[in-house]
């Protein structure tokens, strides 16, 4: 089956809308027929993209962040977009345990978490104008016996 389907949600940068931004993607995947490991999953990178434009993106203020997902065929595919300061260097922020704000004890293991749950995590962004976490995750129910 060629499914195909979209979504778009847009909420305030907020941490309470971290957990709405999970249910919305599993909500949205559940139609894909994912395992439970594979919703777990999907659920924890988008958490991570969604907790890294409302801490890093933001900095303490608030603005929009846009959740967007695409199924097509056996290939969810995912981008969290914030409109906040950007990554100045995004190979150094991808670096596991690099983090901006070791006085809040983060682990910066964001990207590294994203990379280990979904099969392709690309990031994009301009210092001033913010940032887009792309991420794909294949699931093929139909070569489960």
């Amino acid at each position: 089956m060629n499914r195909h389907n979209e979504m778009e949600t847009v909420f305030l940068s907020v941490p309470e809308n971290e957990s709405f931004a999970r249910v919305v993607i599993a909500a949205f995947a559940v139609q894909m027929s994912p395992t439970v490991s594979e919703i777990a999953d999907i659920k924890t990178a988008v958490s991570e993209a969604v907790t890294n434009a409302i801490v890093h993106g933001y900095e303490g203020t608030r603005g929009m962040v846009t959740l967007r997902a695409v199924i097509d065929g056996t290939v969810l595919s995912v981008e969290v977009t914030d409109q906040g300061r950007g990554i100045s260097n995004v190979a150094q922020a991808m670096e596991p345990f690099y983090t901006t704000h070791p006085e809040q004890e983060r682990s910066g293991m964001g990207f590294a978490v994203m990379q280990t749950f979904m099969d392709e995590v690309n990031v994009t962004s301009t210092p001033g104008s913010g940032t887009t976490v792309r991420m794909c995750k294949r699931i093929a129910p139909e070569a489960r016996h």
